[in-house]
């Protein structure tokens, strides 16, 4: 049986069956995602699609950050800071399994001029940006921003250090600094991770809930919206009384495949490296290093999983072309760490992993990319190929604050429906992150009643990667097996076996790239590659044939969009039968 027909697309059979919804959201990044859960929750009809895989676009390539967003005060956005905080502080008590405080450390290299922008933009009301922004103005701002997170200490307060200190504390810095600023935002380790639990959260919530990747959006009509399943080629319509537009970067193409044009959207390019870099890693001292370099971008470097991921770039970006990470993008990641830590090398062939994507900002017309507002705002407007359909289009939107923005438009969907909201998600923990222990005593609880045999180090590893959604991965391990591929020892056979059977896995690239973290962080080889794809084509029923199509198209999607090139050593098995 092939994949077309096996468990993974039983997700588009459930839609199939019954062609209509109150709402209809198009889109399966994080804010599509929540608003899907959000409305799955008051009991709403609701379908789901994405076109891609969850979380494959603009979502896939962040900097894995849950933040206030303290450059967001120089333009004045004092809403979107306040919300941006809450949301925050929140996130850490929700989803605890992937969202944890992240000690943050300012280089200052003048008193009164300095390397951060300066959150007193609004003091001025300019659009170009102040050239000097020193120790004085930082310690202003983080005051301000320490006032926006009043909730009862989910992270400490910032301090302040001067020279001699800040060496002592980390010596490997620019011995030209004169201060450091510490102050604490988020980490978010697998953000693809935290959207599938907050997709399964929708549609555990009962058969009014439907979703399925791989589904594109083409059209609309009198009928209601056509969708091509793009793993059979497939065209059917869905009617509803709703759509929901979270397309992202792509929310303008997709109403033009409705037949009607905007230009909302002017999105940016962020591009990340991955380096292995140990020396690098410890000079750290596992805290983000968070600047602004000399041409006034934002820029982290940023200890994770091991690595060291430094980014971002923001530029001007058409989202019908790919995003790349080009090589003179890599040559300015690489000035600014020379300029923090001086005395490290890096180069390219420590790097282990790229990532590009196009952030969803509103279209800025002239205003420089860095200075684009980071908020979001909802559209609203009848179809005009079926005028009883309303069509809400999200305009905006970051990872930080997507379980408020998805209370503001379902709460708008609810409103257009009659329906009243039942459910908060204000405090409602999401998947893994229920019943999370949050203390010595209750992790060795947990563990102790969920190891199976399996020992406690493996019990601990799947629980930090899965939350307490480990305990159904840990039951399945003791009763199938655990034989580790001896090319990522962290990772086994069944596990594989496990997510694939219940995340909508639908391409062997799904694997590598979002139910886990083997592409992220380097660990990839082409007979890791292969081991997984035959996992794969077993549970997925493919064809000797699909598994070798699987396997190469993986392959060059690593090398073209991540420059990870396995092709030269791969041994694809391609007469195999799966």
């Amino acid at each position: 049986m092939s994949q077309s027909t096996s468990g993974s697309r039983q997700s588009v059979q459930t839609i199939t069956d019954r062609p209509s919804a109150s709402v209809l959201v198009i889109g399966g990044g994080i804010n599509g995602i929540a608003t899907f859960r959000d409305l799955a929750l008051q009991g709403v009809d609701v379908v789901l699609v994405e076109r891609n895989d969850w979380c494959s676009g603009a979502s896939s390539a962040s900097s894995h950050m849950i933040h206030g967003g303290i450059r967001y005060l120089e333009n004045g956005e004092f809403r979107l800071v306040q919300e941006s905080v809450q949301e925050r502080n929140g996130l850490i008590k929700i989803a605890p399994h992937y969202v944890k405080p992240l000690e943050t450390t300012v280089p200052i290299f003048s008193t009164f001029s300095g390397i951060l922008s300066a959150p007193l933009r609004f003091l001025t009301h300019k659009q170009g940006k102040p050239k000097e922004r020193g120790a004085l103005l930082i310690k202003v701002g983080l005051t301000a921003y320490d006032s926006f997170s009043r909730d009862g200490g989910s992270v400490p307060r910032h301090r302040f250090h001067g020279k001699r200190k800040s060496l002592e504390d980390l010596p490997q810095m620019n011995q030209d600094l004169k201060y450091t600023a510490t102050y604490y935002d988020a980490s978010m380790h697998d953000p693809e991770r935290l959207a599938l639990d907050v997709l399964m959260d929708g549609l555990a919530a009962g058969d009014n809930a439907r979703a399925a990747n791989y589904v594109e959006a083409v059209g609309m009509g009198p009928d209601g919206v056509t969708l091509r399943d793009t793993v059979t080629g497939e065209t059917f319509t869905v009617a509803s009384d709703v759509v929901v537009n979270t397309s992202g970067p792509w929310t303008d193409l997709t109403n033009g495949a409705f037949g009607e044009p905007t230009s909302y959207m002017g999105g940016t390019k962020g591009s990340h490296i991955v380096l292995d870099n140990p020396e690098l890693l410890a000079a750290t001292k596992g805290r983000e290093i968070f600047f602004e370099h000399n041409d006034g971008r934002i820029v982290l470097i940023y200890p994770l999983k091991g690595k060291v991921m430094v980014g971002t770039t923001d530029i001007n970006a058409d989202p019908s072309q790919p995003s790349l990470c080009t090589e003179e993008e890599v040559d300015y990641f690489f000035d600014l760490v020379r300029h923090v830590f001086p005395k490290i090398t890096v180069d390219r062939e420590q790097i282990v992993y790229r990532f590009a994507g196009i952030r969803p900002l509103p279209k800025h017309d002239d205003e420089a990319p860095g200075f684009v507002s980071r908020d979001y705002r909802i559209e609203q407007r009848a179809a005009a190929a079926r005028p009883a359909t309303t069509v809400f289009s999200l305009v905006g939107g970051k990872w930080t604050t997507f379980r408020a923005l998805a209370e503001h438009m379902s709460t708008e969907v609810l409103q257009v429906l009659g329906k009243p909201r039942p459910v908060a998600t204000a405090g409602l923990a999401i998947g893994g992150g229920k019943g999370f222990p949050r203390t010595d005593s209750a992790l060795r609880t947990w563990v102790a009643g969920h190891e199976d045999g399996l020992g406690r180090e493996r019990a601990e590893q799947l629980l930090n990667r899965y939350g307490t959604n480990a305990a159904g991965f840990l039951e399945y391990l003791a009763e199938h097996g655990d034989d580790r591929f001896a090319g990522a020892p962290g990772y086994s056979v069944q596990e594989i076996e496990y997510l694939t059977q219940g995340e909508q896995v639908v391409h062997l690239a799904d694997v590598l790239h979002r139910r886990t973290s083997l592409a992220f962080t380097g660990s990839l080889s082409a007979a890791l590659v292969d081991d997984i794809a035959d996992v794969l084509a077993r549970v997925l029923g493919w064809s000797a044939e699909e598994r070798a199509a699987e396997i190469a198209s993986a392959l060059d999607a690593l090398a073209t969009l991540h420059q990870v090139d396995l092709r030269d050593n791969s041994r694809t098995k391609a007469t195999k039968t799966a």
